[in-house]
C-alpha cells in the first residue's frame, strides 16, 4: 500500500521562502515519478510540479516557474517543494502525487495523493 506523507507547510509573509516535504513508502520510490498540486477552496486541484524518477525531467506550471523548486532524494523515499518569493496567491493546500510511470507531465494523471499540508501567505 503507497503511502504518502506531506510535511512543512505553515504560515508565512509575502516574499518569505517555504519548503514542503513528502516521504514516500509501499513502493520503490525511485522507479516512479512525483510531483505537486495545490487546491484553494473553490477551485480546482491544479498541477505545480513534477519530477522524473531520476531528477531530471523537472516541470512546472506557468504560476510558479522561477520562483518554486522541485527535487528528490531517492535514498530517503523523499520529494521536496522549494517555495520562494511566495505570494498570497499561493495560500493553497498542497498534494504530494506519485506516478506511476518514469516521467511526470501537466497532462499526466496522478495514481496516488497525499492527505496535503496547508500553506498560507499572508501581505
Amino acid at each position: 500500500q503507497v503511502q504518502l506523507v506531506e510535511s512543512g507547510g505553515g504560515s508565512v509573509q509575502a516574499g518569505d521562502s517555504l519548503r514542503v516535504s513528502c516521504e514516500s513508502s509501499g513502493r520503490t520510490f525511485s522507479n516512479y515519478a512525483m510531483g505537486w498540486f495545490r487546491q484553494t477552496p473553490g477551485k480546482e486541484r491544479e498541477f505545480v510540479s513534477a519530477i522524473a524518477w531520476d531528477g531530471g525531467g523537472e516541470v512546472y506550471s506557468d504560476s510558479v516557474l522561477g520562483r518554486f523548486t522541485i527535487s528528490r532524494d531517492n535514498g530517503k523515499n523523499t520529494v521536496y517543494l522549494q517555495m520562494d518569493s511566495l505570494e498570497p496567491e499561493d495560500t493553497a493546500v498542497y498534494y504530494c502525487v506519485g506516478y506511476i510511470t518514469r516521467y511526470g507531465s501537466r497532462a499526466s494523471s496522478p495514481r496516488y495523493w497525499g492527505p496535503g499540508t496547508q500553506v498560507t501567505v499572508s501581505s
